[in-house]
């Protein structure tokens, strides 16, 4: 089963993970927002090779380390879905929104699609389309280890912002009920900030979309 470090990067706390399979140690870096450096250092640590860069959508304090380390060390960048392809190319406005440093537009080397699959080292992630905070947004999930990479979708007591470019509450919601809940109450989530949780444990309680809400 995958093993992951998190590694919050940028004022913003976003979770970079790094994901690796613990038989080939071949790693993902999944999110990497900033802090080339940090995260360089947190793989060195961790003794792990990545192979590729894995992005949840399209945000700047999501993928503005990206290119930097895809370049500075020679793997793909993969995703997020190609409906999240005009935030990739506003990148430098984004930076000036949020006080962030320039990021240069780029496009992945490929986009990914609901439904696909990627291998790390002899591990199997699952796609899930989950539209709402950004139209192409893609959650990672690893269905032996049951944990989820979310990404902006769901946090723990609480759900993504829809109120930024073409975000849709709707979308979110449904992206939420009908995607993720299904896949069991046991999966463990990493959320794109703050800490941890379940989907049985948001299920339950979160006040968003919890039992109880319509």
């Amino acid at each position: 089963m995958l093993l992951y470090r998190i590694v919050p990067v940028t004022a913003f706390e976003q979770n970079c993970t790094l994901l690796w399979c613990p038989e080939t140690r071949e790693a993902a870096i999944v999110d990497p927002g900033g802090d080339s450096d940090r995260i360089r250092q947190a793989i060195a640590t961790a003794g792990i090779v990545p192979t590729r860069v894995l992005l949840t959508h399209g945000h700047i304090d999501h993928v503005g380390a990206a290119a930097t380390l895809a370049a500075a060390l020679g793997v793909p960048i993969i995703g997020p879905h190609r409906d999240d392809a005009f935030l990739l190319q506003t990148l430098p406005l984004q930076g000036q929104m949020f006080g962030l440093p320039t990021t240069a537009p780029f496009t992945p080397d490929e986009w990914l699609a609901d439904g696909e699959t990627l291998v790390v080292g002899r591990q199997t992630l699952s796609v899930v389309h989950c539209p709402g905070h950004t139209p192409g947004h893609i959650v990672f999930v690893d269905l032996a280890a049951r944990l989820a990479q979310v990404g902006d979708v769901l946090f723990a007591g609480s759900i993504g912002r829809t109120d930024f470019p073409r975000g849709d509450h709707r979308a979110l919601i449904e992206s939420i009920r009908r995607r993720l809940f299904p896949l069991g109450d046991d999966i463990r989530f990493i959320p794109g900030h703050g800490p941890m949780s379940t989907f049985g444990e948001e299920r339950r309680s979160n006040p968003f979309v919890g039992a109880g809400r319509d």
